[in-house]
């Protein structure tokens, strides 16, 4: 019912060449593609090769729909592998016919929308970026204020050792990885509050 209901408003299919870069990571999403035939592959690209690969998709597929409904832009670049037959919808569009469906269906797919586009950004986190870009991101995603230590903090919740398997690291470099962002004054503390005396250090750090 819901591919029904969305493709409906899509254009007619155009032909793609393989090769074709359908989406640039970063970039603003105006329009959200119906993959209706053919493989694309996702992930980084550098110099205009796919330098880190994160999978691929096959039609009939909606290629970053995620970003679209959560109006962020997009995690993942996607290059056509194959010839492509594709199709177009606004994301105006697009989001006016997610509201024709029911409360539930519409809360079911913004919960997904949210969780496939946070493990889409942990993988590319993973691809792109070290150990140390990594975790201040993670300290910034988990940041709340705290008034005891009068800005932001981050309560370790879960033991070190599941945080690193997150991180996609070893237990040894998360622990690693802390110290030499305390050393650099980028957190404080040493229990399971961590204290973030400079944000926008980590900010930089992390590259967001």
């Amino acid at each position: 019912m819901l591919a029904s209901v969305l493709t409906s408003s899509a254009e007619s299919p155009v032909a793609v060449a393989a090769g074709t870069v359908l989406l640039h990571r970063g970039d603003a999403v105006d329009q959200i593609l119906h993959i209706v035939q053919g493989r694309v592959v996702l992930g980084i690209l550098q110099d205009g090769e796919m330098e880190h690969q994160l999978g691929e998709v096959e039609g009939p597929f909606w290629l970053e729909a995620a970003s679209g409904l959560l109006g962020l832009k997009h995690a993942v670049d996607a290059v056509a592998e194959t010839p492509v037959q594709l199709q177009r919808v606004s994301v105006p569009e697009f989001l006016a016919q997610v509201q024709t469906l029911p409360a539930a269906s519409q809360t079911l797919l913004m919960d997904m929308a949210k969780s496939q586009r946070q493990q889409t950004e942990l993988a590319v986190s993973r691809l792109a970026k070290d150990a140390d870009a990594r975790c201040a991101e993670w300290l910034l995603r988990h940041a709340e204020p705290d008034a005891q230590v009068g800005g932001l903090a981050v309560t370790l919740r879960e033991r070190k050792r599941n945080i690193a398997a997150q991180l996609g690291i070893a237990p040894e470099t998360f622990s690693r990885v802390l110290r030499h962002l305390r050393d650099r004054q980028l957190i404080s503390g040493a229990g399971r509050v961590l204290g973030l005396p400079n944000p926008q250090a980590l900010r930089e750090l992390a590259g967001v």
